[in-house]
């Protein structure tokens, strides 16, 4: 059997070395180019499939990654019957993966294979759900949300697809979440035959799928919790399935935000309000007749308000949205004994009912109730080890509160769940180093010290296609006169690049400030200022920069990576400050603070890399193709005048470069 694994093995990976030869498969393609880099990285994927071992890899801008992962993805999978899942960060990688790039793997492989998109169920409406809402819509909705379930199924009987983006205005949350999919209500049993049950349709489509694509955020949710991966005996979320995270520089910062507990108030407002809402009086326990149901869920439903009143009254947000909260009973525990006479009702009557899609609906909303009460008990009692808990504001207004809990190091808990043996695990970024060519920075932090590492460069000439500028005049951020200082550089540069330029921010007040201060300036230039956060979507802030001539645009955190602008609309990117992560979130002071418990330095084992890293994707939105070309300017003198300036330096592509 061994001998047959390995003569699979090597014939596998050297036919995968062809397809990208420059005589191979893909020389027959349109705008083929033969890259190197493309083919040590398909090559190596191969080998750590077939030896099943975990891999991560750093693929510079150009080396075309998605075609080097998909080749031996898909092959693997139809030869050795197994599924590869493939996770990004955002939704734009899904869809370049769905409609360009397993479309072309399809054209060039000789060999056939199904791909398809997994959306959280919750995306998906019901119809079973849908039609038992409406018979009971008198006793479960007020006449706006009546109105509004009257819409979803017109809706729901002309679309093809069944989800949320499918729909052409967002839904009221309210109505969205009882005609939805949810897990125990809506299973293969009850609605697998039906053809207009979205979710189900969509699940046939995943099991019959060779590659699966999704997004980071629902496969942890999938996932579950370390244990549960290590009592698996193959696999992570089918028994034959491996995993290749894209977008992984954002693996941590996603994995701890899953992993972890977070308590919603208006969530658990709104599960309340599912079972009994006193200003509609609505709800499943008018439909069940349960007159005590809803005298404990009208009371509930205050004391939960006023539980969440006195955390906000002992919580103290003057850092910003977040909370830290670092001693036991924070608050009085007023609320835990409640929820479980709650739970409690809810069974008897499930118990009473005959109806089973009642007792289903029931049953979902008890499951509910009882997270919610652990998750407040572990977050007062603050009994998960090695965790950090804070509060945060949260909604459009930031009205309400959510609980938050989560470990501070996640590498020992990914290293369960990802990196075990007779699995495989591969994960790609264009950015994951910080000056070291083992990725050991990025290996350790996601626990993946075992993972083979390989780095690949960019097939770019860099040298050719951009400059960059380091402006040593510039004040530093906390001297006086840096606004003035930073306002004339920017002119200075934008002027030269005729507008075509993304302005890159570290703080979002600073921002808006120094746009408010800059409109008369760009107005004189006649150039198309566009701002982040003044309530057009990022989506369309990049499309009307991509269309409109001299078009400037200033960014916060989410232009500095994940935007692709090829071409000469994007030719100048302006680092207005070293991206530093500012110690305020409670989960980075929590890992600072264990760094030094540890006896490390927090600076250089933390802080640096992450803000070299950020740095890097920051000047990777300039140079997206072999014809692109442009100006990179830092305006940030620390670069040049600290000693760790070199390590930001050293990590950039090579080119030349101007000090002024």
């Amino acid at each position: 059997m061994i001998a047959l694994k390995e003569t699979f093995g090597s014939d596998f990976v050297e036919r995968v070395r062809s397809i990208f030869a420059e005589g191979g498969l893909f020389a027959q393609a349109r705008n083929f180019e033969y890259r190197p880099q493309q083919q040590e990285m398909a090559t190596a994927i191969a080998r750590a499939l077939e030896e099943e071992r975990h891999l991560v890899v750093e693929a510079g801008t150009g080396v075309g990654k998605s075609l080097a992962y998909l080749v031996p993805a898909a092959l693997f999978a139809i030869e050795q019957k197994k599924k590869a899942i493939i996770s990004t960060h955002t939704i734009n990688l899904q869809e370049q993966l769905l409609y360009k790039d397993i479309p072309i793997v399809k054209k060039i492989l000789p060999i056939e294979f199904e791909a398809a998109l997994m959306k959280g169920r919750q995306n998906y409406v019901c119809p079973r759900r849908l039609e038992r809402a409406l018979a009971q819509s008198n006793e479960l909705f007020s006449t706006t949300e009546q109105a509004e379930l009257v819409r979803l199924a017109e809706w729901a009987r002309l679309t093809t697809d069944g989800s949320l983006s499918d729909l052409p205005i967002e839904p009221d949350p309210k109505v969205w979440t009882q005609v939805c999919s949810e897990a125990h209500i809506c299973t293969a049993k009850t609605c697998g035959q039906n053809p207009r049950c979205f979710f189900q349709q969509a699940r046939k489509r995943l099991i019959a799928a060779d590659v699966v694509v999704m997004n980071h955020t629902l496969l942890f949710m999938l996932l579950g919790n370390p244990a549960e991966q290590e009592e698996r005996e193959e696999g992570y979320l089918f028994p034959n399935d491996f995993l290749i995270f894209d977008e992984a520089h954002t693996l941590e910062q996603t994995a701890s935000r899953q992993i972890g507990i977070g308590i919603s108030q208006y969530g658990l407002r709104a599960t309340i309000q599912r079972l009994y809402n006193p200003r509609t009086k609505k709800g499943l326990f008018t439909v069940t007749r349960d007159a005590a149901g809803v005298t404990l869920a009208a009371s509930l439903g205050d004391e939960v308000e006023r539980f969440f009143d006195a955390v906000d009254e002992q919580a103290d947000f003057k850092k910003g949205r977040e909370c830290r909260v670092r001693e036991v009973d924070f608050v009085p525990d007023q609320i835990t004994g409640r929820l479980t006479s709650l739970q409690a009702r809810i069974g008897e009557v499930v118990r009473k009912t005959e109806d089973e899609f009642l007792k289903a609906e029931l049953g979902e909303l008890g499951r509910r109730i009882s997270e919610a009460r652990e998750g407040i008990g572990v977050f007062l009692q603050q009994s998960a080890r090695e965790y950090v808990y804070w509060i945060e504001r949260t909604g459009k207004a930031q009205q309400n509160l959510t609980l938050n809990a989560a470990p501070i190091d996640v590498a020992p808990v990914l290293r369960r769940m990802l990196f075990r043996d007779g699995c495989s695990s591969i994960m790609t970024s264009a950015t994951l180093a910080v000056g070291r060519a083992d990725l050991i920075y990025f290996r350790r932090r996601i626990g993946a010290d075992d993972a083979e590492p390989l780095q690949l460069g960019s097939p770019f000439d860099f040298e050719k296609q951009m400059k960059l500028f380091i402006v040593r005049r510039m004040p530093e951020p906390r001297a006086e006169g840096y606004s003035e200082a930073l306002a004339k550089w920017i002119e200075h540069f934008v002027e030269e690049s005729e507008g075509r330029a993304f302005i890159l921010f570290t703080s979002y007040r600073s921002m808006q400030q120094l746009a408010g201060e800059m409109e008369p300036f760009f107005v004189r230039q006649k150039m198309n200022l566009l701002v982040q956060g003044k309530g057009a979507p990022r989506s369309r802030l990049l499309e009307e920069f991509k269309t409109t001539p001299r078009s400037v645009l200033f960014g916060t955190d989410s232009f500095w990576m994940g935007v692709d602008v090829p071409g000469e609309a994007l030719s100048n990117v302006i680092i207005t400050r070293l991206p530093f992560a500012v110690p305020d979130h409670p989960l980075i002071e929590a890992k600072l603070e264990l760094i030094q418990a540890r006896g490390g330095d927090a600076f250089t084992e933390y802080s640096l890399p992450e803000a070299i890293l950020k740095l890097r994707q920051g000047v990777g939105r300039l140079i997206r193709t072999k014809s692109d070309c442009g100006i990179v300017v830092i305006l940030d003198n620390r670069i040049v005048t600290k000693t760790y300036g070199r390590a930001f330096l050293k990590a950039l592509p090579e080119c030349p470069v101007k000090i002024l």
